[in-house]
């Protein structure tokens, strides 16, 4: 590349340039909007060796465990760029999500140092964490001689950054007391709405924002072809997280109370049976038929193939399913949803993924300049800009406006339903080692509610037995 283009480059990382006027600068020079960005990611690698001794490990080689998912294509399609900066080497394998977990599980519960780092979920740490698989990655973060002064820790979505950290106190909320950083987030989902925008119209159907518009409009929206809303069924804590809790959530409903150390069952209450109720009467009169069976998969593939009008998940599910081959590309908008019409913005739970360190690693001290790069604001804006990273958790990549108007150019509303639900998106679950085990029989209860085996009010105080039973018999009750 020239020198002038390398001086553009070096003039926007500094702050001299907007986006906008750079990427209009480097047309006028003939430069393709991909070379712009090899040359701006290029120049950013260079920029973070400017202040920080990257090179401290060179000639090193970790290795990583990933889950096949778009953020781990981002970090593969810039790793030349974090072995040129470093002189390290990284070798990683890579699994589907149906047994990802699993590979993760026997690799730390047999003490193996195979592994110098992995993908997570931070709801996995509540037993990695206190079973003393994973470090507390709060040393090197807070150690300067470590951590690259421009990582930019406060840089973290709030939310998304303390919901990656505990205390491991059962019942002790995240990110409060002596909380351990167990992971460091790298990409996450906040759930909300993402319809057909052309089946809504048709059907002179306004955008629900609450619960009670929202089963009025899944109602209207249904056919002999269509359903009209899509949630998860499955008998698994993932049916319970969504959607379902993000709601449940904005009504101020919690799943365990905690009092004088000891925790018990909090999802019997009055308000809690008449959300429960609504939102099984939502499925019976308006879900998939085979609603008990729908995953993560199933939800996101009816709304590309245009099988449901709307889905109460993932955002970045319903990203996905606005391209690629879907039947639907193109044709689907994105709102921010509160369920509680009194409630003054959206509160979604939240899924994570994030990356953590073993225990095992031989070297953690290279592992964490993997790390701290691969989460870092540069890899951050690459993967957005360049790859399907959503969505990112870093404040600044979502106040880099080519990145906001791509989003707003071809996910309608997306970028609005971000902001909107932003400060109120952190993981609403109460921490806790019974957690899998607990969701997964709220979704059991669910699945008997909305086949009509039991009434909603007696299977939550069944519920809440069992759990307080649980709870007792673990001793955290």
């Amino acid at each position: 590349m020239h020198e002038k283009e390398k001086g553009l480059a070096r003039d926007f990382l500094e702050g001299k340039l907007s986006r906008r006027e750079l990427i209009k600068r480097f047309s006028a020079l003939g430069l393709t909007a991909s070379s712009a960005g090899v040359l701006l990611n290029m120049q950013a690698t260079n920029a973070l060796a400017a202040d920080f001794d990257w090179k401290a490990h060179s000639g090193k080689t970790i290795k990583v465990l990933l889950n096949k998912h778009p953020y781990a294509d981002a970090m593969i399609a810039n790793l030349d760029n974090f072995k040129e900066l470093t002189g390290m080497d990284v070798q990683y394998d890579i699994f589907p999500e149906d047994v990802y977990f699993d590979k993760v599980t026997a690799a730390l519960s047999s003490g193996s140092s195979e592994y110098d780092a992995f993908m997570t979920g931070a709801y996995m740490t509540w037993t990695y964490g206190p079973a003393g698989w994973v470090e507390d990655l709060n040393p090197w973060i807070q150690d300067p001689a470590k951590t690259n002064p421009n990582y930019n820790w406060d840089d973290m979505l709030e939310g998304v950054r303390a919901s990656c950290a505990w205390s491991g106190v059962p019942g002790e909320e995240v990110g409060a007391g002596d909380a351990k950083q167990w992971c460091i987030p790298w990409g996450y989902e906040q759930n909300n709405l993402a319809y057909n925008a052309e089946m809504l119209d048709a059907a002179g159907v306004a955008v629900p924002t609450n619960i009670d518009e929202l089963m009025a409009a899944a109602a209207t929206l249904t056919t002999d072809n269509v359903y009209g809303i899509g949630v998860r069924g499955s008998r698994s804590w993932a049916t319970i997280h969504p959607g379902f809790l993000s709601g449940y959530a904005n009504f101020g409903q919690k799943d365990l109370n905690l009092e004088d150390g000891k925790l018990s069952a909090a999802m019997n209450t009055d308000v809690s049976k008449e959300f429960h109720g609504k939102w099984v009467k939502m499925i019976q009169d308006s879900g998939a038929k085979d609603w008990a069976t729908h995953t993560w998969y199933q939800v996101g593939t009816d709304l590309g193939a245009g099988k449901s009008a709307m889905i109460y998940d993932a955002d970045i599910l319903g990203y996905f399913m606005n391209g690629g081959d879907n039947a639907m590309a193109g044709k689907l908008a994105y709102a921010p949803f509160a369920a509680n019409p009194e409630a003054s913005a959206p509160t979604p739970n939240i899924w994570i993924w994030s990356l953590a360190m073993s225990k095992f690693s031989k070297d953690k001290d290279a592992t964490w300049n993997f790390l701290q790069w691969a989460s870092g604001p540069e890899h951050g804006l690459f993967g957005a800009t360049k790859m399907d990273f959503v969505n990112p958790v870093r404040k600044s990549v979502w106040a880099d406006e080519m990145f906001r108007e791509r989003l707003d150019a071809s996910y309608p509303g997306y970028v609005e339903m971000h902001d909107i639900s932003a400060p109120g998106a952190k993981i609403h679950f109460t921490p806790q080692p019974l957690f899998f085990d607990l969701t997964t029989e709220w979704a059991s209860s669910m699945q008997q509610m909305v086949a009509g085996e039991i009434p909603v009010d007696e299977g939550l105080d069944k519920l809440a037995e069992s759990v307080n039973d649980q709870l007792k018999d673990a001793g955290l009750g």
